[in-house]
């Protein structure tokens, strides 16, 4: 085989439409778009219009609720703490705080706070301060040697 010989599998370039280029193209014309009508016509989006009645969106009720004070928590899971504590990002001996988990770079920012969630292990000791935690994480860290604080009753919920 020579450069000179090399070529694309059959079907695999396909050349694009030119539309409402004369008559030989297979969409001259009119550029198939039909005779007349909104259609027709440039600048049309009448997407969920059903003529004039009342359309299904509309017609459905509204469902749920959002609440506009909702708290929003970085979440952070075990096994990647005990990843950066091995890497030596975090250090286990001092008490690893929220804002040593932003300077580490495990969390990229607090939100309304970081919450602990149990994925993964944890195999040092390791003092956490933090604004939630689930019960197993708890449990988890407990179980490690380490410590779980969490800042206020409210958030961990």
């Amino acid at each position: 085989m020579k450069l000179n010989e090399l070529r694309d599998n059959d079907g695999a370039m396909q050349r694009k439409k030119r539309i409402a280029r004369g008559p030989g193209s297979g969409k001259g014309k009119m550029g198939g778009r039909g005779i007349k009508g909104q259609k027709s016509r440039s600048g049309v989006a009448i997407n969920g219009y059903e003529g004039g009645q009342m359309p299904l969106y509309q017609r459905l009720p509204k469902r749920g609720f959002t609440k506009p004070n909702r708290k929003k928590f970085a979440v952070v899971n075990l096994g990647m703490i005990e990843k950066f504590v091995i890497a030596g990002k975090i250090d286990a001996g001092q008490p690893v705080t929220e804002d040593v988990l932003v300077a580490s770079g495990l969390v990229r920012r607090k939100l309304d706070g970081i919450r602990v969630l149990a994925k993964g292990e944890l195999s040092k000791p390791v003092n956490l301060e933090v604004t939630g935690a689930s019960k197993s994480a708890v449990d988890a860290v407990e179980k490690a040697g380490g410590s779980l604080k969490v800042a206020t009753a409210a958030a961990a919920e």
